[in-house]
């Protein structure tokens, strides 16, 4: 097996990441290049559910903050580590929806304890090719997410969560992309990214 070319796009909640991996995965399959789009939850929401079944009010209601953070980083290293599998298997591309960073990013938000353990956990995972992050006005994010009719985000914590991307050591190194338009001229913009980065990988 091969390391698998890997684009991880990353972004708050309602910037367009599940869209956009999506689409950048398919228009690089319709230009002959072998690419796949992962989805790389943590299960938080999944598990607000199950705490919703319970009469609770949430995951951390359920079954306490600390325990949460650490299902919530085992799932989504167990999502990342089996898309990188499988991408090795097939020689894809691999589009990742979500890497290590959006974990960084969330603990960082959030104020919870621990992200340098979580760093040693996902330090095996291999660094990915070309990062993007998608940026989209909180107030924008926010509305997109309360169209979709599954869930609702504060503007507060959202504008919180952006600015924890920005302290990220690794930060530098991201590829912004302005998200905050219509999806095709996203797309666009972001395509224009990744094949920028990825050409000058090969030189």
């Amino acid at each position: 097996m091969q390391r698998p070319t890997i684009v991880a796009v990353l972004g708050v909640d309602g910037s367009g990441k599940t869209t956009q991996t999506q689409l950048l995965a398919a228009s690089l399959r319709r230009d002959g290049i072998a690419a796949a789009a992962y989805k790389n939850p943590g299960g938080r929401p999944w598990l607000n559910s199950v705490a919703h079944r319970f009469g609770k009010v949430d995951g951390p209601d359920l079954v306490g903050e600390r325990a949460v953070v650490v299902l919530e980083t085992v799932i989504r290293w167990l999502a990342i580590a089996r898309a990188l599998i499988f991408a090795a298997v097939t020689g894809k591309v691999a589009v990742m929806d979500r890497y290590s960073f959006c974990q960084y990013a969330i603990m960082r938000a959030r104020g919870d304890r621990g992200e340098r353990v979580v760093r040693r956990l996902f330090g095996v995972l291999p660094e990915p090719t070309v990062v993007c992050l998608l940026k989209a006005p909180p107030v924008v994010a926010q509305r997109r997410v309360e169209l979709r009719g599954k869930d609702r985000e504060d503007a507060g914590y959202l504008a919180a969560l952006e600015q924890a991307y920005r302290s990220l050591p690794e930060f530098p190194r991201f590829v912004e992309v302005d998200a905050s338009g219509q999806i095709d001229d996203v797309h666009r913009a972001l395509r224009t990214a990744v094949d920028s980065a990825l050409a000058g990988r090969q030189h």
